[in-house]
């Protein structure tokens, strides 16, 4: 897809643009691309929203989860795997059916020898090659380079599909990083290591709505092995009035998306960067 294209795709997504925007675009494909089951509820009002909208979902789900262990008594095994990814179908169907995938590749393992032939993390990389050469995705969600809170499995998905969407030609997806502003970090103890965002890097609001934030409480409700019930029921309200405040927050993760994208108020032909 040319720049022009998905520059216009990104400005659809977004509320208080041109109308002409809002026109113009195709319905984007979009992908998402996660460690594991319950890393979508990070940017779940985004991904309502989306399906809400009618466009193409897909989200892929590096690991299953198999290493737990949340809040769950079961041990870590093919079976915990299994249940958390009917977890993440529930989870699926609650933002509106999105299409998931499972590569079914070892929970923390995606950062160890990564650069052995046999490792996890080639092993993603060449099964997450493959879908990025669909080649009808306009835009590709996944952690930013922090991982949120430095999880190891998060940091290696946000670099590997870093390194194979830059090396895609001029027809490569945006790629798009969520993030924490600066300031907004809810007084949870157990998100204070979780890492945060300047502002002005943040400058991807995707709007969502009382319908997309109910649909994210319900993703959430699903995952019973990994939340308790007073978290499940929290969590969608603290980060609405905390992190989010009405969007979730991204930024452009290559640069000449970022230089790009600064005309994309006004739709229309755009400088090669």
């Amino acid at each position: 897809m040319a720049v022009r294209g998905w520059t216009i795709a990104v400005a659809a997504l977004l509320t208080g643009f041109a109308a002409q925007a809002q026109e113009t675009a195709s319905k984007p494909r979009l992908l998402f691309v996660m460690a594991h089951p319950d890393d979508e509820v990070f940017v779940a009002p985004a991904i309502a929203r989306a399906t809400r909208k009618g466009q193409p979902v897909t989200v892929v789900f590096a690991t299953s989860g198999d290493q737990g262990p949340g809040v769950t008594d079961m041990e870590r095994s093919a079976a915990l795997a299994e249940l958390r990814e009917g977890e993440a179908r529930c989870s699926m169907a609650a933002l509106g059916g999105p299409e998931a995938r499972f590569l079914r590749l070892g929970d923390g393992t995606l950062g160890v020898a990564a650069h052995h032939p046999e490792s996890s993390a080639q092993k993603f990389a060449e099964a997450l090659g493959p879908i990025l050469a669909e080649g009808d995705f306009e835009m590709v969600f996944t952690w930013g380079p922090d991982g949120g809170y430095g999880h190891a499995d998060h940091r290696m998905v946000s670099a590997l599909t870093t390194q194979l969407v830059q090396a895609m030609g001029d027809d490569r997806p945006a790629l798009l990083f969520p993030g924490i502003r600066a300031g907004t970090l809810p007084p949870v103890p157990e998100m204070q290591t979780w890492a945060v965002t300047d502002p002005a890097l943040l400058d991807i609001p995707i709007e969502y709505g009382p319908d997309d934030l109910a649909a994210a409480a319900r993703a959430v409700g699903c995952h019973e092995s990994q939340f308790d019930a007073a978290t499940r029921a929290g969590m969608m309200p603290l980060f609405d009035q905390s992190i989010w405040q009405g969007a979730v927050h991204f930024r452009f993760g290559l640069p000449e998306h970022i230089r790009a994208v600064e005309t994309h108020a006004e739709p229309g032909p755009l400088p090669r960067p």
